[in-house]
């Protein structure tokens, strides 16, 4: 799918005009909007989803086990010591559907997520993070001895 920015404008106004019209609600509208992202197959495709190439940094921390004995439940969390942080992804490089999970952190709370994720093999696990408009991230490798998606 080719998600261009004029498409994505296009599909927020027609949800806009469904959520005013009382047709559906907002969250409903929110997850429409959102929900095409985590179907993109590859690590690029879902970095242009969340906003861009993000920058490196060490206020950024992933925090994963180094080897995951069972793929199927990894635990997996991201803290962000960077001001006024108002999202966190996290993706999983070479899953099927990289893109994870998100996160969407309220003003005044700690910006820090745990979740279990389901990872086919050793990847790289990516914490993508939003603070001020600006995208960073932090990556760590966590080897799997058995694989979480059939195998």
């Amino acid at each position: 799918m080719n998600h261009s920015r004029r498409a994505a404008i296009k599909t927020t106004g027609a949800l806009a005009t469904l959520v005013s019209l009382g047709v559906i609600t907002q969250s409903q509208a929110q997850a429409a909007v959102d929900r095409a992202a985590f179907d993109l197959k590859t690590l690029d495709d879902a970095l242009k989803a969340v906003g861009g190439k993000p920058a490196t940094s060490d206020q950024v921390t992933v925090v994963s086990p180094d080897i995951a004995e069972n793929g199927a439940v990894v635990p997996v969390g991201a803290t962000s010591k960077l001001p006024n942080t108002t999202e966190i992804f996290l993706i999983v490089e070479k899953n099927p559907m990289p893109l994870s999970c998100g996160f969407t952190i309220p003003a005044g709370t700690v910006a820090e997520v745990q979740t279990r994720l389901k990872m086919g093999q050793s990847t790289n696990v990516i914490a993508v993070v939003k603070a001020d408009g600006k995208l960073y991230s932090a990556t760590k490798e966590t080897k799997v001895t058995l694989g979480g998606c059939g195998g």
